[in-house]
């Protein structure tokens, strides 16, 4: 049964002894109801992840324009409070991801053993450190000792807390005044996430390292669920939330639908009793004003193989529109119909203003990892253009039942190639063209959605996926310009294999086919087998439901032996997008984003350093870029604090330093 969207029935600073475990009272003015929700206020501070609840990853400071960007400097850099732990916990930090928040003169940063830091905005000097001491619950399930960072809630009364949910499945509200627990918060500050999930389950299994957000009076908590499970029964990823003030249990939406709820009958076979995943393991997005939080769902147990998990499967690979206050859904789109390709929503919707053909409209814009831009009323859920369901391969895989059809919207056109032809193999010269085309032979190449194949299958050893199941798009998103309607969207052109076979211990597992196989193609004389660029950013008019701009991101490969003599332009890198996902950040004339160096070696590596661009956000013209010593990770941002503006980013971490890094002009 096929369900349509529903309205009613969204100089570097080595880590010292904390200077005081205490902070002054800090003041602000009381933010608009658009400050706590949408962009726009609050100008030279970064109050949200995502910027502001709209994730729109703009500011309008424009100290630093096209003609002095030339001049910025490094300002300052802060080493993590997790070096102060080195050896006394079992296994390393993992890649710095935070996007540290900017509040009154003061950063509040995560790290990656889930400790939040209070760091002078001028100087990357640490204020305060506060330590959960949640890795003594051992390494969180799937990425390890990551972190992206925290949310900011001030109250009518003036009282403000950092809030943060760990690798330990603690959510702990922080009172930014004294830089402890709120007592008043859960049980000493912290309340227990292994509860209120509604079913019994291994909590090894279930982590969070993504902000939650809050909306109203509701914190509203996503998770991350292990990927690669050894079995069906893994834990459900329901969305919970909690009240603000107290840490009280308020509401739980369930993201696999529960026996009488609209969606239950996409599961057959009571598929949705034992199955799990289809969390939110990502950023969200809330509109205050009309008291919406928008959840972007992944892939249910497992990505590759359905047969367990026959139907549609919602509200898998989803956007829900739900109640801050009770948890009710409004309005829904699913992207992905019983999906087996890892395509979950990878990015907090963008919420954006826009006018179309005359017409204001409060939407909502979600960027995906198949490449594509959806585009809805944010209130309703209509789409702003047609969405088409369109025909699609069939699976070859037993007892797998794909679905008929999936969604293709019609505007803005895909900012990703989509889909593997013969049009799309590497071509620079005829030698290279026809090893790509002998390795294919071994391979199944076909439109966008073609599903994984059963290997050995006619000979073959997996199909061809592109985009991959890392995007297109992943976690760092879009940001959003406000002036113009314009959002900006960093991405890469990565083939990767999507294969399955009978698990080859059938004893440890009710799985009937597993993933197996190896993520990439062989790539013809060492490169890509597909054509660049291989990291893009896209510039699009969502007034207009058009791309302004498309530039490769990145030098990529052109250094290659067969490649170096032919004076090739930009390629484009992947290391933006692999392991590297930080998004961009958006000022009055700039994008800035960050990219690793890709390793020579295998387009799958990151090499141990990056850098730092801005382009002009009009043209994208690249008008600097900045060697980094790290290799960089999470999505800048930007603020103001004492006149003069700065642009910080995270770097670093498994086995470097882990570090945030800031940027500004020279104080003369």
């Amino acid at each position: 049964m096929r369900i349509k969207s529903f309205s009613r029935l969204a100089p570097r600073i080595t880590l010292a002894v904390a200077t005081a475990l205490g902070l002054a009272a800090l003041t602000l003015p009381a933010p608009s109801a658009r400050a706590q929700g949408g962009a726009g206020d609050a100008p030279g501070q970064w109050l949200h992840n995502g910027g502001d609840r709209a994730a729109s990853k703009y500011s309008p400071l424009d100290q630093i324009n096209r003609d002095n960007v030339g001049d910025l400097e490094i300002a300052w850099r802060w080493e993590t409070a997790d070096a102060a732990l080195k050896g006394t916990v079992r296994g390393l930090p993992g890649q710095l991801k935070t996007t540290p928040l900017m509040i009154d003169g003061t950063l509040y940063a995560t790290t990656a053993f889930s400790q939040l830091a209070a760091i002078d905005a001028g100087t990357g000097v640490t204020k305060w450190v506060y330590d959960p001491k949640s890795y003594e619950a051992g390494r969180p399930t799937n990425t390890g000792f990551q972190h992206r960072g925290a949310e900011y809630w001030r109250g009518e009364d003036g009282e403000e807390r950092i809030i943060y949910a760990t690798g330990a499945r603690q959510l702990i509200s922080i009172d930014i005044a004294t830089g402890k627990p709120d007592p008043n918060f859960g049980t000493d500050g912290i309340v227990d996430l292994e509860q209120d999930l509604g079913r019994k389950f291994n909590p090894r299994y279930i982590a969070h390292n993504s902000p939650p957000i809050v909306c109203r009076d509701s914190i509203v908590v996503g998770s991350i669920i292990f990927d690669a499970p050894p079995g069906n029964s893994m834990p459900p990823g329901h969305v919970r939330a909690y009240d603000v003030r107290t840490g009280k249990f308020k509401w739980r939406f369930n993201t696999i639908p529960q026996e009488g709820e609209i969606g239950n009958e996409t599961w057959e076979n009571d598929a949705w009793k034992k199955l799990g995943n289809t969390n939110v393991w990502t950023m969200m997005s809330a509109d205050e004003e009309l008291g919406y939080v928008y959840l972007p769902t992944s892939t249910p147990t497992n990505d590759w193989y359905g047969g367990h998990r026959l139907g549609d499967n919602l509200f898998a690979e989803s956007i829900v529109c739900v109640d801050a206050e009770t948890g009710e859904r409004v309005w829904h789109f699913q992207a992905v119909h019983h999906g087996l390709w890892d395509y979950d929503f990878p990015a907090a919707p963008n919420l954006v203003d826009i006018v179309v053909d005359g017409k204001p409209i409060k939407a909502l814009a979600q960027v995906s990892k198949q490449g594509f831009c959806y585009v809805f009323d944010r209130a309703t859920g209509e789409p702003v253009w047609p969405i088409e369901e369109r025909p699609v391969p069939e699976s070859v895989v037993p007892g797998e039942r794909t679905a008929p059809t999936q969604p293709f919207p019609t505007k803005p056109p895909p900012f990703e190639r989509q889909g593997f032809t013969e049009d799309d193999v590497i071509d620079f010269t005829p030698e290279i063209k026809a090893e790509a085309m002998r390795i294919l032979e071994n391979y199944v190449m076909g439109p966008i959605f073609t599903p994984p194949w059963l290997i050995g299958h006619e000979g073959k050893q997996g199909t061809i996926m592109l985009p991959s199941a890392a995007g297109g798009a992943n976690w760092g998103g879009a940001s959003f310009d406000p002036e113009t309607g314009i959002l900006y969207v960093p991405s890469m052109t990565l083939p990767m294999l999507s294969g399955v076979a009978q698990p080859r211990n059938p004893e440890r597992t009710d799985f009937k086919y597993m993933r197996q196989g190896g993520f990439l193609p062989e790539m013809p004389f060492g490169l890509p087998i597909v054509k660049p660029p291989y990291g893009r950013i896209t510039a699009m008019d969502l007034n207009k439901g058009e791309i302004v701009w498309q530039v490769p991101h990145g030098e990529g490969p052109r250094n290659h032996p067969m490649l170096k003599d032919m004076n090739l332009g930009p390629l484009g890198a992947t290391a933006n997008g692999v392991f590297s996902n930080g998004g961009g950040v958006l000022t009055k004339n700039l994008l800035f984003a960050i990219q690793a160096e890709q390793d020579d070696t295998s387009i799958m590596r990151m090499g141990p350093t990056g850098y730092l661009r801005a382009w002009d956000k009009t043209t994208g013209e690249q008008v600097w870029e900045h060697d980094i010593d790290l290799t960089p990770h999470g999505t800048p941002m930007t603020y103001l604090h004492d006149g003069r503006q700065y642009v910080v980013f995270a770097a670093g971490g498994l086995g470097q330093n882990s570090e945030l890094i800031a940027f500004a002009l020279p104080r003369s």
